[in-house]
C-alpha cells in the first residue's frame, strides 16, 4: 500500500508518459488487492473507494482527463487513501 501511494505522489512531478502507464498498472493492481482483501469483510468504505480508484486509473478501458490540475488531485487524494489504508492496517475505519 504504502508504494502505491508513494508513487502516487511522485505523480505529481512532470514526469515521461511511461511512468504514468506504469502507475495505472502498478495503481489498479493495489486497489485490487485491496478489493478483494476488504470483500471479504463485506461490502464497505474500503471496497467501494478502492473500487472506484481501480476504474480511474484501469490502463485497459483509461480514464482520459487532458488536464494535469485534475490528475494532481486525483492522484493525491488516491495516495493518502493508499496511505491511509496501510498505515491503518487491518483495523476498521
Amino acid at each position: 500500500m504504502f508504494s502505491c501511494a508513494i508513487a502516487l505522489f511522485a505523480a505529481v512531478a512532470n514526469l515521461p508518459i511511461g511512468y504514468y502507464t506504469f502507475l495505472r498498472i502498478f495503481v489498479t493492481i493495489g486497489a485490487i488487492a485491496v478489493v478483494v482483501t476488504e470483500y471479504e469483510k463485506g461490502l464497505g468504505f474500503w471496497v467501494i473507494v478502492f473500487s472506484i480508484i481501480g476504474i480511474v486509473f484501469n490502463p485497459v478501458i483509461p480514464v482520459y482527463l487532458y488536464d494535469k490540475g485534475v490528475w494532481t488531485v486525483i492522484d493525491l487524494v488516491s495516495a493518502a487513501l493508499f496511505g491511509i489504508k496501510a498505515f491503518f492496517g487491518k483495523q476498521n475505519l
